[in-house]
């Protein structure tokens, strides 16, 4: 070797600085905390046990039979109290028999909704209010693991970093070591923009003699069937569409945290709120954009986060609580000595194998499709 630092022989783990990286970095990668190591290249884990408070009545006789799906099914047990929406009748579960549940009306609460009229318009929507449970009681509500399991795979991500002897030579920025951990630093800035658009886009990828290892991302695994979703047809980013897809969430049992979108769509946005802004004495900035949105379902805020390698026409309601970067055991981000014999220079390696854990990607994440570009809205608002 022609030149020599002080760790040419030594192996540095960069995880916790990649993390610091992430963590700072203002795009969709730094949702993900660091989870537990995978300890193979197809890294499965168990989903939560997260289910909706209410259920979808797609008919109801005047007997009080009420049919629910199979899924809406396994929330409800005999004692279960629900309330229709936009109704103050309280109702209890009797029986649960072979997808049916008889219900009666247990409580008017200023109501004039009887069993006969309750089937009126349906498909609708019944909100659990409690399943009441007698003193000494061995089992309640459940929740925990569901037992059900995902999976993703690992992909190995390699920046080389390499500093030629006239760069070197040259000594600009000091020492030998300085100019290696500068170099470092910029290397970990492009692996965590790589990071972010692999958790956006990427495909799902098992490794083999043929194929190369790949991580999938949130369009793998929040599209496709069983993914919820809002066709906005053309039309521009508002709250309406926002808070259907956040109720949407609410009833499967996420908590919708976040809007994630282009930037040009998070000028959209903030041009519909702008009338509700206040401008205090105490502020030292003045502008017209919003970073937080409180959805109409629960009074909670939701965080725009305005990511330049979204989709433009794309807007994703998120429930975060799922997401996890994991290390391939033994193979976190870590930088060595990669200079070969005679090299004018210094190189080292940083390499790691990493993927993505998307737990109850149904139930935590809603696409809005198809919105109006950013440009056309904008160029709209201007007129």
């Amino acid at each position: 070797m022609l030149f020599s630092y002080s760790f040419q022989n030594k192996k540095r783990d960069l995880a916790e600085v990649l993390s610091t990286v992430i963590k700072n970095e203002p795009r969709f990668i730094s949702n993900f905390k660091m989870v537990e190591n995978a300890t193979q290249q197809k890294h499965e884990w168990l989903e939560d046990q997260i289910t909706g408070r209410s259920v979808t009545a797609s008919s109801i006789t005047e007997a009080g039979v009420m049919t629910v799906s199979a899924g809406d099914i396994e929330k409800i047990k005999v004692g279960s109290l629900l309330t229709r929406v936009g109704d103050s009748a309280l109702l209890r579960v009797d029986a649960v028999n072979n997808g049916v549940l008889n219900i009666s009306i247990v409580s008017a609460n200023g109501s004039a909704t009887t069993l006969s009229t309750l089937g009126d318009n349906v498909p609708a929507v019944f909100n659990i209010v409690s399943t009441p449970v007698a003193e000494g009681s061995i089992i309640g509500d459940e929740t925990g693991l569901s037992g059900k399991t995902n999976y993703n795979c690992t992909q190995i991500f390699r920046k080389d970093i390499i500093l030629s002897g006239s760069a070197l030579a040259v000594n600009v920025f000091g020492n030998v070591d300085n100019l290696l951990n500068r170099q470092t630093g910029f290397a970990l800035e492009e692996l965590a923009r790589d990071l972010n658009r692999v958790a956006l886009f990427g495909r799902r990828v098992e490794a083999s003699a043929v194929n190369k290892g790949e991580a999938g991302g949130l369009y793998y695994f929040g599209c496709g069937e069983g993914a919820m979703e809002i066709d906005a047809n053309g039309t521009t980013v508002d709250s309406f569409s926002l808070n259907d897809a956040a109720q949407a969430i609410l009833s499967e049992g996420g908590e919708p945290m976040q809007i994630l979108c282009s930037v040009g769509q998070a000028r959209v946005l903030s041009n519909e709120y702008r009338n509700n802004l206040q401008i205090l004495r105490a502020d030292e900035c003045r502008g017209a954009y919003v970073a937080q949105i409180v959805n109409e379902i629960n009074g909670r805020a939701m965080t725009i986060m305005a990511d330049p390698d979204m989709v433009d026409t794309d807007v994703w309601v998120i429930d975060t609580a799922g997401f996890g970067l994991s290390a391939l055991s033994g193979r976190a981000i870590n930088d060595r000595d990669a200079t070969p014999n005679g090299f004018d220079g210094i190189k080292r390696m940083a390499l790691g194998e990493l993927t993505f854990e998307f737990k109850n990607a149904k139930q935590r994440l809603c696409r809005i499709k198809n919105l109006m570009p950013s440009t056309a809205a904008i160029a709209a608002m201007k007129n």
